[in-house]
């Protein structure tokens, strides 16, 4: 996360950075993955959606294994040589096949991990999935402002209110999705008669705050002036912001699950970790005295719609004089 703020806060090619349009779409676009989710489970045989759906996340899953585990395995498999290739060809655009030893070494293994999740769905290995998608999906996607964080978290706070007490359609989705979009944990273990009870976490409720408070770890780190350190990976600092809201999540966590089994049902969890995660980073700001830093705390890349309508209206002057 700090490696993102060195050299004046550049960002990897592979990460994709949120703006505040994108995070007003989000509810949206979840919306009508939802819906769509739900009239394939209502009108069409369950067991073939689950079939695709499972077979998808499988293979899916192994890229997520592999860019999980590739840096630990870089550690004891040091050798940097790359196998494979890296071509580009039409429609498709460019294929970057080239993978390291340690990578080819941890794509193996989670082939066959793949494969034994697709044959048994063990509710472990489905966690083990589970959280390298929330891992892959932290380091992937970066939101580019507070302002957007915001914007986010209130937007998918009023979605999970609807979906889960204004219908059926997120808990009927939930419960019969059986793939890696939720963490399990066993209320009641299974047997070799019968199947166990579990209970659920959906991996949104994990990666929608993570989002939120690895901007905050960033931002606590560029008020320390981290990204101008050489040595950033080894650096340390204070991190306020960060710490506040890992708890301010954990207990947002124990509250939603202690609810939910005082009123045995099912509830949205960014009920509660939606004001647990603002109203913690607002508490600290407000304590601080950089209400207004925090506010006007942007990354590169975050007002990336404004650049590219000023580079549109700049090519349309330029035109007009040619004329």
């Amino acid at each position: 996360l700090l490696v993102k703020e060195a050299d004046g806060g550049a960002k990897s090619q592979d990460t994709e950075v949120l703006s505040a349009n994108d995070a007003y779409k989000f509810p949206i676009i979840g919306s009508c993955s939802l819906l769509g989710l739900y009239v394939a489970f209502k009108y069409c045989d369950k067991d073939t959606v689950n079939l695709v759906l499972s077979l998808y996340f499988s293979v899916v899953g192994v890229f997520a294994l592999t860019g999980s585990f590739s840096s630990f395995a870089s550690q004891y498999i040091t050798s940097k040589k790359q196998y494979g290739f890296k071509k580009t060809f039409p429609l498709v655009g460019e294929i970057d096949m080239l993978c390291t030893p340690a990578e080819i070494v941890c794509l193996i293994i989670s082939t066959i991990f793949s494969a034994v999740y697709f044959k048994t769905k063990h509710y472990m290995m489905n966690n083990i999935f589970g959280i390298c998608f929330c891992i892959q999906s932290i380091e992937r996607i970066s939101i580019g402002s507070y302002k957007t964080g915001a914007i986010l978290l209130v937007g998918l706070f009023f979605y999970d209110i609807f979906w889960v007490f204004g219908t059926d359609v997120m808990v009927t989705v939930a419960k019969s999705f059986d793939g890696p979009i939720k963490l399990l944990f066993p209320s009641v273990l299974p047997t070799l008669t019968e199947k166990g009870k579990f209970n659920l976490l959906g991996l949104g409720d994990i990666v929608i705050p993570g989002l939120f408070i690895a901007l905050l770890v960033r931002f606590d780190a560029v008020r320390s002036q981290i990204p101008r350190l050489r040595n950033i990976e080894n650096a340390t600092f204070a991190a306020p912001y960060f710490l506040i809201n890992i708890i301010c999540y954990a207990l947002g966590l124990v509250t939603t699950v202690a609810v939910m089994y005082f009123f045995n049902a099912a509830q949205p969890a960014l009920l509660y970790l939606v004001p647990a995660c603002l109203g913690g980073s607002l508490a600290v700001a407000a304590a601080r005295g950089e209400l207004a830093l925090m506010f006007a705390y942007e990354e590169e890349g975050a007002d990336k719609e404004k650049k590219e309508a000023a580079a549109a209206e700049k090519a349309a002057l330029e035109a007009k004089k040619v004329e």
